[in-house]
């Protein structure tokens, strides 16, 4: 009897040791984030670079057709602000829905989160991102990050004419501390000419009340979406909402927590679209991408990470982008989750 309690006292404490030794092996196959170097983000660009031939440009809008497939470049700003690159980093594209998780913190800095989402909700969705959604029946957008929602929440800062624009530019120069970001008249321009079903959206919240203003608005929301930054500009942004609104420098003007947990939800339920539950598994960081191809990332209270690549998958997001932020956060373990 004294065997058989040391023996199943021996095989607990083998067990214990294994697991933990498990636990420990486990443990090390993630990287010390603190080793993320230009070599290190070099390395998984050109495991990546071929997705691009999966994908599809998005043409839609006439002028994003034109952007080059093959361009790709990858950026990480770390926990002290320092910025590693590597590809095309100085190419130019639109922020298109990135530009939303700015809109809504100018928005919900001057109103408030209970007014804006009194008008709209906090929920995910299974449909694509220009989608009318519950528009015709409860009148309500889904949420700030369909088109819909992004809409009306840039109807709702304040100023006329092209103010509220401005407020959103000045905004992404600051956080960027990149005073030359400007918008591209031709996107605008492209935009503003085939946005018919945005242009439907904004009508249908006109009807419902929830829009009082006219078409300035809307080509406030196509000038927004027409903001031109490089991938570098998108992983200072993802800095900023990783670390409570605080500049990649240091500068904490607009430094609050609770905005950052408002941006980082939304850009974590529906920053990726009807994708957004996937790749919450898969990556398990809070991101926004945008048709222009690129996708900013925020792994919270440590780093920010910017991806641009053209060629999109069927929900509109960049792939290779998609595949960089995976290889990534795997490497070093940054899913929140």
């Amino acid at each position: 009897m004294k065997n058989n309690r040391f023996l199943f006292s021996a095989k607990g404490i083998c067990t214990a040791a294994l697991i933990s030794l498990s636990t420990i092996v486990y443990a090390q196959k993630t990287a010390d984030i603190s080793t993320i170097s230009e070599k290190t983000l070099n390395t998984i660009l050109e495991k990546n670079r071929a997705y691009y031939t999966q994908g599809k440009v998005a043409d839609y809008i006439p002028e994003l057709g034109k952007m080059d497939a093959k361009a790709i470049a990858f950026s990480v700003v770390d926990k002290n602000g320092k910025v590693f690159n590597t590809g095309d980093v100085h190419k130019k594209f639109t922020m298109q829905s990135i530009s939303k998780i700015i809109s809504l913190m100018v928005a919900v800095n001057e109103k408030g989160e209970t007014h804006i989402f009194d008008k709209m909700g906090y929920f995910g969705s299974d449909k694509p991102f220009n989608h009318f959604s519950n528009l015709e029946t409860t009148g309500k957008p889904l949420n700030p990050m369909m088109n819909a929602g992004a809409i009306l929440t840039t109807s709702l800062i304040s100023g006329d004419g092209e103010k509220p624009f401005l407020k959103i530019l000045d905004m992404v120069r600051y956080i960027t501390k990149n005073p030359s970001i400007d918008y591209n008249t031709s996107v605008y321009e492209s935009e503003k000419s085939t946005g018919h079903r945005n242009r439907g959206m904004f009508y249908i919240m006109k009807n419902s009340g929830l829009i009082s203003g006219n078409e300035d608005q809307l080509d406030n929301y196509f000038k927004q979406c027409s903001i031109e930054l490089t991938a570098e500009d998108l992983a200072k942004i993802g800095y900023f909402f990783a670390n409570q609104c605080v500049r990649f420098d240091g500068d904490s003007t607009y430094k609050n927590a609770d905005m950052a947990k408002l941006v980082e939800s939304q850009m974590l339920t529906a920053g990726m679209y009807e994708f957004s539950g996937e790749y919450s598994r898969t990556v398990g960081l809070p991101s926004k991408s945008g048709v222009g191809g690129g996708i900013t990332v925020s792994v919270p209270g440590k780093i920010g990470i910017g991806v641009f690549s053209p060629a999109l998958d069927q929900h509109g997001n960049s792939l290779a982008g998609y595949h960089m932020i995976l290889d990534l956060a795997k490497q070093y373990g940054l899913s929140i989750f």
